[in-house]
């Protein structure tokens, strides 16, 4: 999805960095605000997942780092609630001047009780969204909870937080009472979805259910199965994005189906052999093979890439991996060896031909492509038919294909 990178002033004088997530091929009908978790940046992972099915349902999503934090200057020490607070309300004020205002916010952990208490301040939003949500914005001091009593006695002090340090004030303490937040959530009058893990270990489950009780209708609340507070699973993050892009439909003036991508539905199912489809942008990449459908992509660390898929590297492996694996099941049926299960893990490296015994290539310079197949064979073998079952393995077709000369011819339609 197309995305600019940006800034903005807030209050105070200070250069916010910010991004904005764009829908492909029009403009959006209507836009969201992100607010991510305490200490956190606008580049998690998680929130970038989220944005491209928010994307794809026709939002656009503004997410920045808060002061002190990310990209943005600032001090974070001299940051609190409040100034988050003002940061989204500042952030709201960019996005209308120059965009749109926005109609949804989006809060994760610290960032979720945040939109709650900025939402009262921004009449275009219609819904609100909080994933893993503290109740009380106090809850945040829990982290550095061992460091309180040196913050209250000196003023200050130097915490540490996910591995890394920050420097706590008691003012940042003494701002976290003074917001009334039961008030808040009953007089938000805006749809509201909650989403939680059960499992969360960093802020409790139960925070989401006080929340759902001080909110009035309508209100909605998602489990998250499964899920850590990072959202750390791309699947996890993905269901999250997914789920709030559907009941953002019925809130927010966006299309009522779908986008459908007309790339992928306009192209004939061949009547033999892989189809491979790819959009207007990323690397997402639909693979068609006969019925079968699934996707390859490209790992976030490269420009384009979502991780929704395997790599076509991976793909390559699989199918060494997937033709190793029958072929030792044949040949140990045949035999009618007590073969119960075959494991094959792959791992590839381009190296020094040097560094490889079995090239034949004369520069030891060259680089060569090499695959590493570890085989876990289970069943009562005996060692005679393991070495024979690993020599087969060197005989599976695809192997074979691999170490033969290979002619790829290109055609264009």
């Amino acid at each position: 999805m197309p995305f600019q990178k940006l800034t903005f002033t807030n209050r105070r004088g200070e250069q916010l960095a910010a991004r904005l997530d764009l829908p492909d091929g029009g403009p959006p009908s209507a836009c969201a605000l992100f607010a991510h978790c305490f200490t956190c940046s606008k580049n998690l992972r998680a929130v970038g997942i989220i944005d491209k099915a928010l994307n794809e349902a026709g939002i656009a999503v503004l997410r920045f780092d808060f002061t002190g934090l990310g990209e943005s200057e600032g001090d974070f020490a001299d940051t609190n609630f409040s100034s988050n607070i003002d940061d989204l309300v500042d952030a709201a004020a960019f996005l209308e001047a120059g965009y749109e205002a926005p109609m949804l916010l989006i809060g994760h952990s610290l960032g979720g009780a945040a939109v709650l208490q900025a939402a009262h301040q921004l009449p275009s939003v219609k819904a609100v969204a909080t994933i893993g949500a503290p109740f009380d914005p106090q809850h945040v001091s829990h982290l550095f909870e061992s460091d309180r009593a040196a913050i209250e006695r000196d003023g200050v002090a130097q915490v540490r937080i996910g591995g890394r340090p920050f420097t706590i004030k008691r003012e940042f303490l003494d701002d976290l009472e003074t917001h009334q937040v039961e008030r808040r959530i009953k007089t938000l009058r805006r749809a509201l979805l909650i989403f939680h893990a059960p499992g969360d270990a960093t802020v409790e489950v139960e925070n989401a259910r006080l929340i759902y009780d001080a909110a009035r209708h309508p209100k909605s609340f998602v489990s998250l199965d499964g899920a850590d507070h990072l959202l750390s699973r791309p699947a996890d993050a993905m269901y999250v994005g997914q789920v709030l892009a559907a009941w953002g439909r019925k809130y927010l003036p966006i299309d009522q189906t779908p986008p459908v991508d007309k790339t992928l539905e306009a192209t004939a199912e061949p009547v033999e052999g892989v189809t491979v489809i790819i959009g207007k942008s990323g690397f997402k990449t639909e693979v068609r093979a006969g019925r079968h459908r699934f996707i390859a992509d490209e790992p976030p660390s490269i420009p384009g890439g979502t991780d929704e898929g395997p790599t076509p590297y991976d793909l390559l492996a699989a199918a060494l991996g997937t033709c190793t694996a029958m072929t030792l099941r044949m040949y140990a049926d045949h035999k009618g060896w007590p073969l119960e299960g075959v494991s094959v893990h792959l791992r590839s490296a381009t190296i020094h031909a040097a560094d490889c015994a079995h090239c034949l290539t004369e520069d030891p310079e060259a680089k060569v492509f090499q695959i590493t197949r570890v085989l876990t064979l289970t069943g009562p073998l005996d060692d005679k038919q393991r070495q024979r079952l690993k020599e087969i393995a060197n005989r599976c077709p695809v192997h074979r294909t691999l170490e033969a000369e290979i002619d790829v011819v290109t055609e264009l339609a």
